[in-house]
């Protein structure tokens, strides 16, 4: 017999139709795995891993153009000043991570280049004696080895930035001492101890887990090796920021649209930057990894930075 004054009794998640849902949702989201974020969405990892695999196998063509038209050509000047911080010697072996177009492996070889020349008028006159076979000796010595050494291995796990980044090679006339590997920077195919330098410019923030990219870049660097990250950034100055914030969100993905035809993709770049972490939590997660001496340098006024660390 039924107390007075109840009601038939009913299921609790009957009468909290809400709860039920709740339970649901929290089901499909440990049934998807971890979540993260893309640009603003909210996301599992793998969902997030073949989203941005999608957007960069759709810009890969057009990327080079768009990062002129984004930065006003500004962001040549940023790897021009990545590449000089590394200050590469002949005989250094770099792996460039998500570096699928090879601008920082050409510049590389560029520079690398010039070393050896310089290397060699210095060698010269030092020499003023030398006969002219011993001069001529030098030289073809000199064309054999270029890179005296030097090798620059492009690691990227989207197949069309490698082949945009091989046909750019060949036109531009790179062969010697240049590499392509298919990786996932969160599992680089290589060995322990292996690179004098890693690199990875505007690519960390694709990178799904950024604790295990930096894991990877301890692991395959040799003692003594060197991690150089440039990436967008967090701008300090509040107008300055306010009018980044109006060109990215408002003239950005109109010009992807215009160049590439594609408005989203180059919406998520934009949000991309923003879920990015700022500068001083970037240096506490690259020392978290192992790094010692690490330190950032802001250009533009933050827009982009430079971090480096040492495996000692």
């Amino acid at each position: 017999m039924a107390a007075a004054g109840l009601g038939p009794a009913r299921p609790l998640l009957a009468r909290r139709p809400g709860t039920l849902r709740a339970l649901l949702g929290l089901a499909r989201g440990l049934a998807a795995g971890p979540q993260t974020h893309f640009g603003f969405q909210n996301v599992s990892e793998e969902e997030r891993r073949e989203k941005i695999y999608q957007v960069f196998e759709n810009v890969a063509e057009k990327y080079d153009v768009m990062n002129d038209s984004m930065t006003l050509g500004i962001h040549r000047v940023w790897k021009d000043i990545l590449v000089h911080k590394m200050n590469p010697s002949p005989g250094t072996l770099l792996v460039d991570v998500a570096g699928g177009t090879g601008d920082i492996a050409f510049r590389f070889i560029n520079y690398v280049r010039s070393v050896r020349e310089r290397q060699l008028q210095q060698k010269l006159k030092r020499h003023q004696n030398l006969s002219w076979q011993e001069i001529s000796k030098s030289y073809e010595e000199e064309k054999v080895k270029p890179l005296g050494d030097s090798q620059v291995v492009v690691c990227d796990i989207n197949k069309e930035m490698l082949k945009v980044g091989k046909q750019r090679a060949q036109h531009l006339g790179y062969s010697e001492g240049l590499s392509w590997v298919l990786g996932n920077a969160e599992e680089l195919p290589f060995d322990d101890d292996k690179f004098d330098v890693y690199t990875i410019a505007f690519g960390i923030r694709n990178v799904t887990r950024i604790d295990l990219a930096l894991q990877e870049a301890y692991r395959v660097l040799k003692p003594g090796g060197r991690f150089l990250c440039l990436e967008f950034s967090h701008v300090s100055n509040p107008l300055l920021s306010r009018l980044y914030d109006l060109y990215s969100f408002q003239v950005i993905p109109v010009l992807g649209e215009i160049i590439a035809g594609d408005w989203k993709s180059y919406q998520y770049l934009v949000e991309s930057i923003r879920r990015f972490p700022p500068q001083e939590e970037l240096k506490e997660m690259i020392e978290d990894a192992g790094f010692f001496k690490v330190d950032y340098q802001n250009l533009s006024s933050g827009i982009v930075a430079i971090h480096s660390g040492f495996k000692l």
